[in-house]
């Protein structure tokens, strides 16, 4: 079997192709070509628009089917032979036979069809509609109601009975639905849409485009064609799709889009699934077989492959024994080639060896930079069970959920960026304070100082010592001036490092960009500029040198005058009277000490209010971030409540999410906790769980007010508000600056139908319901693939057919998934377009390309049916879908 045919696909369908004699016969014109070359053109024109089955439908005629046919059939044009026909109320019809019909065997349909003579060129037949409808389907053929809006149309006739029959699938329109909004007062849309009573079915016809062709290039015409989802284009498949119109029948303007990440293909060599190989359809993909045929291993090789790991530890466990067992005993290896969402779209090939890590190549082959997890970031893979581990796991859930809501990339990087700049502002603070302090404990020496000097004073040292203050100030100002003098010169040196460093806009980098003149003229102001200043700064380099050497030898000058001061106290010293037990030099040496310490802190006083207006400037900026913190985290606040509020539109009688704002307390505890607040232990910090709101910015300024305002705000005992008035400054902003996360609460529907909604919060839920709400949030939009291994072990199959199939249905037209299934509605009801049949041969998993394809292969369709849960006597509840 060719792997081209191994999973349905969407193949264009131009169903009313008429021969080359028709143009002329009804259309009163001439193409100029023979039979021959007009069949070669419609060849080349089937070709050149991908048409890939043909429908030839002459007015009562089939004279050209062979010619046609033969022209088309070699190059892989599947022709559906027939022919267009009146009933007797000339209502016209197109009926189609299968690819193998003969010309001779439809010259005997029409002659069961009563035919009169020819009328307005149109060879009418005796029957009704409906006996033509019921007739047709007798003969296996199959007929739908030709230009049905227009001329002799079904609809145009008004025939609500006919419109009605079960065995009437298909209708012609000549554009889309909406197109025909409005016309005829709104009969035809309100009709194909199920609007209209009288003329309301139990199953919605088929909406197809199928223009007459009269000529080659009508094939242009998007009315001309439409899509058609078969496995392999044949008549038996053409025919099953009709039958699930929603899923297989698609007009150009309903054209569904592949999703952007999908696995292509798979190819495994060595171990259990030795020589397997798929094509993945970009939709809907199912794996089925016995137990013990390889369904979950396919599922743990693509994981393997991808490197994802399990979220699970039991998952974790698992997939690593049956990537051991079935890949890592003969050294297997697994090859995947997927579209990249991450990557725009771009391909890649990922091959990994048990034993080595993922090895990722792109399309031309060179081995990428790339990892798995940077080509399909949003992949979820479970393996069977790991779900209802999930369930288990609360973190899990929300971490689940979280991805659903809005992106916090901008979010995250102001908080991180206001976060940052409110701890260099503590720190700042800190270290302000601590010079405040120091500071003020130095100018509060200033009175006692003063004391202790006018002491000296009163025994007659002042007279004595009077160059001794003096001096004290002197070296004061001449430590202040070396240190001024020490930081220029240590500063101008530093100034090379800001001097712009042009590589980033070099000739290189310049190639090839539209702008290079106006980016040439900035890099060379630039390099002016630092050559100007290069210039100047070896200058300024030379005057500093200059003057530190002047300043040195005017500092040399003024040490040795103070050692000349120094000489004569010394001799002062030497002549006061001892005194109290001191003498005369030792009460000299005290006075000099507190002299040169007054001097030392007199300067300070004037530091002190600069001092405190820079703790100022610092409170006010913490104030302000703190600020725009809490205005980043409503603004976060309100996002996630916006989202959650279309999460639940989305998922109305199914989920519902509530986003709960920085209702996780723990956080706070635990830093109160680990303060260690005197006598105060978790249980007299339960206020805090009992608050209704609390926030740590909140607390901070109940705290800055008092023990009571405390107590009333919170209800908090008088000693662990006391003991909340004791933290220190630094533990107080820490505490301010902290964060509570938010609280994700999920309900999940557990009515069943149309029954009132019955919302239950997640924790009460058994685990299948939990389950059955996890199901939900990954059945919502992802860009990447969603794997699961038998889903339904945890959901009931009223759940599976009610609500999940109904979901992929929908989904997969957006988005790829891969089921490993016991359970036929996913694969029969969801219109999987790959079914793998797993078989297990010489102790190796067997999935040979005759085993895939969709449901409208017979062979896929009995092993389904076979296979899946309850054998044929449960499939046969299905028969109503597939009419088998």
């Amino acid at each position: 079997m060719d792997d081209h045919f191994s999973f349905a696909r969407f193949w264009r369908c131009a169903l009313q192709v008429n021969p080359f004699s028709y143009h002329g016969a009804y259309r009163g014109a001439d193409h100029q070509l023979d039979e021959a070359a007009y069949n070669q053109a419609l060849l080349q024109k089937c070709l050149e628009k991908g048409v890939k089955v043909v429908g030839v439908a002459d007015h009562g005629s089939v004279a050209s089917v062979d010619a046609l046919r033969q022209a088309l059939q070699p190059h892989g044009i599947v022709v559906f032979p027939g022919f267009e026909i009146a009933s007797n109320d000339k209502t016209h019809f197109v009926c189609l036979f299968s690819e193998d019909t003969t010309a001779q065997s439809l010259e005997r349909y029409l002659g069961h069809l009563d035919l009169l003579d020819p009328e307005e060129r149109i060879l009418p037949s005796r029957l009704s509609s409906t006996q033509l409808i019921e007739k047709i389907e007798q003969l296996g053929g199959f007929i739908y109601a030709a230009h049905c809006t227009h001329d002799s149309g079904l609809l145009k006739n008004r025939l609500n009975h006919v419109w009605k029959h079960p065995m009437l699938r298909a209708a012609q329109i000549p554009g889309s639905v909406e197109d025909l909004a409005g016309v005829d007062g709104d009969f035809y849309r309100r009709v194909l849409l199920g609007r209209d009573d009288a003329y309301r079915r139990e199953r919605q016809v088929a909406v197809i485009n199928a223009k007459d062709v009269a000529k080659p290039e009508d094939l242009e015409q998007a009315s001309a064609t439409c899509l058609i989802k078969m496995t392999r284009p044949t008549f038996a498949a053409f025919k099953v799709a009709f039958l699930d119109p929603e899923s297989r029948i698609r007009l150009h303007s309903t054209q569904a889009k592949s999703p952007i990440g999908r696995l292509i293909s798979m190819s495994v060599a060595g171990g259990y699934l030795d020589g397997v190989h798929v094509n993945f359809s970009d939709h809907l993909n199912t794996v089925i077989g016995g137990r013990g045929t390889g369904k979950s291993t396919l599922l743990e090789c693509i994981r393997f492959a991808l490197d994802c790991t399990p979220k699970g530890k039991q998952a974790q466990k698992l997939h690593s024994e049956i990537i051991k067992e079935n890949i890592g005993l003969e050294g297997g290896r697994v090859e995947l080639a997927l579209v990249s969402s991450s990557q725009n779209g771009r391909r890649y090939t990922i091959t990994r060896r048990f034993g080595e890590p993922p090895v990722v190549r792109d399309e031309g082959g060179d081995v990428s930079t790339m990892t798995p997890g940077d080509l399909m970031p949003g992949i979820d893979i479970y393996g069977q069970n790991e779900i209802y581990e999930l369930a288990q796991d609360e973190s899990s859930r929300i971490q689940l959920l979280e991805r659903f809501l809005p992106q916090e990339g901008d979010y995250k990087d102001k908080r991180a960026d206001a976060q940052r700049r409110l701890k260099a502002n503590q720190q700042s603070i800190s270290k302000s304070m601590t010079d405040l302090d120091d500071l003020a404990t130095q100018v509060n020496r200033l009175p006692n100082l003063e004391e202790q000097l006018h002491g000296f004073e009163d025994l007659g040292v002042k007279e004595k010592l009077a160059k001794t203050s003096l001096l004290a100030r002197e070296r004061e100002m001449a430590k202040s001036a070396k240190q001024a003098i020490h930081e220029v010169e240590q500063a101008v040196p530093t100034f090379t490092g800001y001097f712009p460093e042009l590589s980033f806009i070099s000739d290189e980098a310049l190639e090839g960009v539209p702008d290079i003149d106006a980016l040439v003229a900035m890099r060379q102001t630039l390099e002016k500029l630092t050559a100007d200043c290069a210039q100047h700064l070896q200058a300024m380099q030379g005057l500093v040198d200059e003057a530190v050497q002047t300043f040195n030898v005017q500092h040399g000058v003024w040490e040795q005058q103070i050692k000349e001061h120094d000489g004569e106290l010394e001799r002062e010293l030497r002549t006061l009277p001892a005194m109290a037990g001191k003498t005369g030099q030792e009460i000299g040496a005290a006075y000099q000490r507190v002299q040169e310490d007054i001097e030392r802190i007199k300067p300070l006083s004037a530091k002190l209010p600069n001092h405190q207006l820079q703790l100022d400037e610092l409170e006010q900026q913490r104030r302000n971030v703190l600020a725009e913190l809490s205005d980043l985290r409503a603004e976060r606040i309100a996002a996630l409540i916006q989202a959650a509020k279309r999460m639940n539109k989305r998922l109305q009688r199914k989920l519902k999410i509530e986003i709960i704002p920085e209702s996780d307390k723990s956080p706070l505890l635990e830093f109160l906790k680990a303060c260690k607040l005197e006598n105060i232990g978790e249980k007299r910090l339960a206020w805090i769980e009992s608050a209704a709101v609390i926030t740590p910015m909140a607390l901070v300024h109940s705290i800055k007010q008092g023990a009571e305002v405390i107590c009333l705000d919170w209800g908090a005992s008088q000693m662990v508000a006391e003991a909340l008035t004791k933290l220190q400054p630094s533990q107080m902003m820490e505490l301010e600056a902290l964060e509570l996360e938010h609280r994700v609460d999920i309900s999940l529907n557990v009515a069943y139908g149309t029954s009132e909604p019955n919302f239950r919060p997640l924790n009460k839920l058994s685990t299948g319901q939990q389950c059955t709400a996890i199901l939900h949030m990954l059945l919502l939009d992802n860009p990447d693939p969603l794997l699961m291994d038998q889903p339904e072990d945890n959901l009931d199959n009223a759940f599976i057919a009610e609500r999940i199939v109904a979901e992929l249905r929908d989904a997969k037209t957006s988005r790829q998934f891969l089921f490993a299934t016991h359970n036929a509605n996913i694969p029969v009801f969801g219109d999987a377009e790959w079914i793998g049949v797993f078989t297990a041969e010489d102790n190796r998993g067997s999935l040979t390309l005759e085993a895939q394809g969709s449901i409208d292969v017979p062979a896929i369709r009995d092993q389904v049916a076979k296979i899946l849960e309850g054998g044929r006597d449960a499939f046969i509840q299905r028969k109503e879908k597939y009419e088998f």
